[in-house]
């Protein structure tokens, strides 16, 4: 069973798709092992992002990512990690493919209603992040 990280973006919150996106997670065979709802402070979006410091969108990235809360969870599954990349679609909505969560539901590339770990190796890490105490 692998785990990885799924966040429900700002934008996507303020919304309302909360349920929507759990849903299509849930009808992907997807399980959700633990969820959190939290506004996260400038700085620690900051940490989250680190490896994006320097890039021309890492200011804006960070500044949205704490402008309202945010629902990040742990999602388990057989292949979760790329699983659950291909149901969210190509970081830029206008790339993804139809039916994805990001060509239904995001507005622009930077709100593009959800996060998802892109590795393994990441998914450890920013499980971790979010939630310390998980095994």
């Amino acid at each position: 069973m692998e785990k990885t990280l799924l966040i429900i973006k700002p934008d996507a919150v303020q919304r309302n798709l909360i349920g929507e996106i759990i849903r299509r997670i849930e009808a992907a065979r997807f399980k959700i092992a633990n969820i959190r709802h939290l506004r996260m402070a400038k700085s620690v979006a900051e940490d989250f992002y680190a490896v994006h410091r320097g890039k021309p969108f890492y200011d804006e990235l960070c500044n949205y990512m704490s402008s309202g809360p945010i629902v990040p969870m742990i999602v388990e599954g057989e292949h979760a990690v790329a699983g659950i990349r291909e149901l969210i679609g190509k970081t830029n909505p206008a790339e993804a493919h139809p039916g994805t969560i990001r060509y239904d539901m995001a507005v622009s590339l930077t709100k593009n209603s959800v996060h998802a770990s892109d590795s393994t190796e990441n998914a450890a890490r920013e499980v971790k992040f979010f939630f310390p105490r998980e095994e």
